[in-house]
Parts: structure tokens; C-alpha cells; sequence
């Protein structure tokens, strides 16, 4: 037995799993400016259908004294234990479209070793892209559209979307190795890091969970409902300005903020095919609504789904 097959059980069958599905991925751990990853977990985990694929063994991953899972205490006895999970889900869109989903914390211990296994389930269900994601703290205004920094093998996504390139050393997670790794192994993989305003980064910022949603959307072509989250967002929003028009500290900093993103981004603006001149990304909503436009203005008997599929290549 391979020494990362310890670290993983499959509760299903592989041939039951559609070949050429995106793998997704967020772990918690990081990194996780605005709690972006952990929302975006709790938003999948919570709103789409899914079924368990595969676990991670905790004894082998999780340092359980770092991060003590949670027992509940009734009264004179103990009722309940949770601990962490990490785990791979076959998940469906809004569109049925089903999709890979890898999510939970971020190993503790045994890298390579869980890279390995990553790679290897990529090779027997044969997923044709993996997109992973987490949050870093920037100095941007929350007032402009949550911008995104793609790495990887997607060519495509780093032109169309990439709003800043740097050149530096950063303290590595696990999925920045799995990027690394699956790059050398001449696979798919794109790694979206969201800029979040560092004055939010403390804080489950509403936003940078839409934001990843839809840049989620354009590397995947996976429609993920957000009707309520944009009125959540909104709702933070409202009080937040009330907040900063309320402290000259605090406009002072965002109209500093605003006034060298729009700077750079004269400059710098990505040409895109998923982003509006003002910079924003369209709602999954609107991109549902455009697909429904698009088949409903087709032949009958054309088979949509399969041109669906395609679509997302």
C-alpha cells in the first residue's frame, strides 16, 4: 500500500463518477482573509446538493491540539463530538452540473503525502481542471469590486482576470504545493487568491464569498446561486459606510484607497470577457438567465446538456 493511501477511504465506487468533472477546492487554515474560504465552504456544504466521495484520516492529518475539535457538555455528561472533516464531495449546481468539491482544514501534517493522494484520485476519477482558492489581506477599498490574482496553468484566466502580478517569496500553504505539483505533472490548475481589504480581513466580509463564488463561476462554468448573499452584502455594506462616513480617519483611508486603485487599474485593467467595464463580474443570476435566453432560442430535440458540458471546457 502506497504510503498516502493511508491517509484516504473512498465511500464510493470511482467508474459511479463522471469522468472530465472540475475539481474545486477550499481549505480553512490560511490565509483566509474575510473568512472567504470558510463561507465558501459553508455556502456549498449548505445550499447544494452533495454526496461524500472520499475522507481524510484525521489521526494521520490534523495536529488535534492546534485546532481541538468541539465537544458539547449537558449538564453531567458529554452529548456530542465533532470532529473536523475534511473531505471530497460530488456536488450539483444550480444547473445539475456536477462538480468535485474538496473542502475542510488544511493539513497540519504529512503534505506530499496528501498531495500525492490529491493527484491520484485526479488520475483515477479523471477530473479535467482544479481550481482552488483562499483570500489574502490587500490595501483595496471595499468600495470597488473584490479583485483576484490567478496562478496556475490557465493561461486564459490569468489574462482575463488577473488584476496584479507580483514577484515575491510568501509563506507556502498545502494547495500552493498541490498547484506546484500538479503544474509539473502538465495538468489544469488554476489558483485564484482574492484581494480583500485588509481593514476586513478580521471579519466574515459578505462580499469576497460573492466574489469567489463568481470567479469560481468563470474558471469552472458552474452557476452557484447568491441572490441572498447579495442582499446580506449589501446590508453590511450600508453599515460599514455608516461607519467610516462617521470617523475622518477612516474616510480619509478608503478615499486613499480609492483613489490609487482606480490609478492602478487605469492601467492595469485585465481585458476580460467576464468583466464589465466597471470592473465587476456578472451575477450567477445573470449568467443563468442568459443560458436559459441562449437554449430556449434553440431547436428542439438538440440535447442541451451535453452542450452544457461543453460549454465548460
Amino acid at each position: 500500500m502506497a504510503d498516502s493511501d493511508r491517509l484516504i477511504s473512498l465511500d464510493v465506487n470511482p467508474a459511479d463518477i463522471p469522468a472530465g468533472l472540475d475539481l474545486v477546492v477550499a481549505l480553512t487554515g490560511y490565509s483566509d482573509a474575510g473568512s472567504a474560504s470558510a463561507q465558501f465552504i459553508d455556502f456549498v456544504r449548505e445550499n447544494l446538493d452533495s454526496r461524500v466521495v472520499a475522507t481524510f484520516d484525521n489521526d494521520e492529518l490534523l495536529d488535534y491540539r492546534a485546532r481541538r475539535p468541539i465537544a458539547t457538555f449537558d449538564e453531567d455528561h458529554l452529548s456530542d463530538y465533532v470532529p473536523p472533516r475534511l473531505e471530497l464531495t460530488l456536488v450539483h449546481d444550480e444547473l445539475s452540473q456536477p462538480f468535485l468539491f474538496l473542502s475542510g482544514y488544511e493539513p497540519d501534517f504529512r503534505w506530499e503525502a496528501f498531495v500525492r493522494s490529491i493527484t491520484g484520485l485526479i488520475d483515477t476519477l479523471g477530473i479535467a481542471r482544479t481550481t482552488w482558492l483562499h483570500a489574502v489581506p490587500m490595501p483595496v477599498p471595499h468600495t470597488r469590486p473584490v479583485p483576484v490574482t490567478v496562478s496556475g496553468t490557465r493561461a486564459d484566466l490569468i489574462e482575463s482576470l488577473t488584476v496584479w502580478r507580483p514577484q515575491t517569496q510568501l509563506p507556502a500553504n498545502v494547495l500552493h504545493l498541490l498547484e506546484y505539483r500538479l503544474t509539473e505533472h502538465g495538468l489544469a490548475v488554476a489558483g485564484l487568491a482574492l484581494l480583500t481589504p485588509h481593514y476586513l480581513s478580521d471579519t466574515q466580509y459578505p462580499d469576497v464569498l460573492i466574489a469567489a463564488i463568481e470567479y469560481v463561476g468563470a474558471a469552472t462554468g458552474l452557476i452557484l446561486p447568491t441572490d441572498g448573499l447579495r442582499d446580506q452584502a449589501r446590508e453590511f455594506v450600508e453599515r460599514l459606510n455608516e461607519q467610516v462616513a462617521g470617523n475622518d480617519e477612516l474616510r480619509r483611508l478608503v478615499a486613499t484607497l480609492e483613489e490609487r486603485h482606480d490609478s492602478y487599474m487605469e492601467s492595469n485593467m485585465p481585458a476580460s470577457p467576464f468583466v464589465a467595464m466597471d470592473g465587476s463580474l456578472p451575477s450567477a443570476d445573470e449568467i443563468a438567465a442568459e443560458l436559459e435566453r441562449f437554449l430556449a432560442g434553440r431547436p428542439e430535440g438538440e440535447d442541451n446538456g451535453e452542450d452544457l458540458r461543453d460549454s465548460g471546457e
